[in-house]
């Protein structure tokens, strides 16, 4: 029997993200806004201080560590379960001080393999994510030719990623796997990641999807003359999204609008109570 996925929050506390860009910049407008998001219904409140939006600039070690530190403190002291959305060490290990308990790596220690070591050594849920390259290179990378095309690459190469992590010393039952919706993928790449996510699952660990507010959804809606549907009017179409994962089993779902999608779940637990009922 299928649970009902973790809804994982997402608090950009960035200038450039592509879904919120500078709303939530402030410490104080963070910490509002995780909140708001805790009452909403969101059981982890993911905090990230680097934009991974296509062709984002990386900010320096010491902005993103001024951006999330005092986030995470604030929304740990209230009893949040907080994870901290980052590729960096230096980061990572930081944020566990201040009261993260997952960290959520969009590189999946590609990126900066000390991370793997800092996540050991704190004993922390580890969010490993399919990943080819940083947000300014990764356009170019979105091929995938081989056998069984997409869903083969990204299970195999995530593969290999569980095999460096664990050899890092981070325990199985604290891993989970991301496919990386939008990362080094095109729109057809990530419906079709969405469609096998069993093959993905054959793994045995864990899986996280990220589909909220992405450019393949505003592709999917767009305008007659070829205009994507705008960041903020993508929810319905993700809604689906959310209760087709929730009917192939995902451990958890990476949110914008919280309510939606637990509003979502609520009637899909009343309507598929052998599925997806808790």
């Amino acid at each position: 029997m299928a649970t009902t996925p973790v809804l994982m929050g997402v608090v950009n506390v960035t200038p450039d993200s592509f879904s919120d860009g500078g709303r939530w910049l402030r410490p104080d407008a963070a910490v509002a806004h995780g909140l708001g998001l805790l009452a909403d219904g969101a059981d982890v409140l993911d905090i990230g201080g680097e934009s991974t939006r296509p062709g984002a600039t990386r900010p320096l070690v010491a902005e993103e560590l001024d951006r999330v530190v005092p986030v995470i403190a604030a929304l740990a002291a209230e009893g949040a379960t907080v994870s901290v959305d980052t590729m960096r060490a230096e980061v990572a290990e930081a944020a566990v001080a201040a009261g993260a308990t997952i960290v959520n790596d969009v590189s999946g220690g590609l990126a900066d393999p000390r991370i793997l070591r800092v996540v050991a050594e704190a004993g922390v849920t580890y969010v490993a994510m399919h990943w080819r390259a940083h947000a300014d290179q990764m356009g170019d990378l979105a091929v995938y030719d081989g056998p069984g095309g997409v869903v083969a690459a990204v299970r195999d190469e995530l593969a290999a990623r569980v095999d460096a992590v664990l050899a890092a010393g981070v325990a199985p039952e604290r891993l989970v796997l991301d496919p990386g919706l939008g990362f080094a993928k095109l729109a057809e790449h990530n419906w079709s990641l969405l469609r096998d996510l069993g093959r993905l699952q054959e793994l045995g660990l864990p899986i996280l999807v990220g589909a909220s507010r992405k450019a393949f959804l505003g592709r999917l809606l767009a305008r007659a003359d070829g205009t994507p549907r705008p960041v903020d009017r993508r929810e319905h179409a993700h809604v689906t999204v959310v209760l087709h994962c929730a009917r192939q089993g995902v451990w958890g779902l990476r949110v914008h609008d919280v309510r939606a999608s637990r509003d979502a779940l609520a009637a899909y637990d009343l309507l598929h109570p052998t599925e997806g009922a808790t």
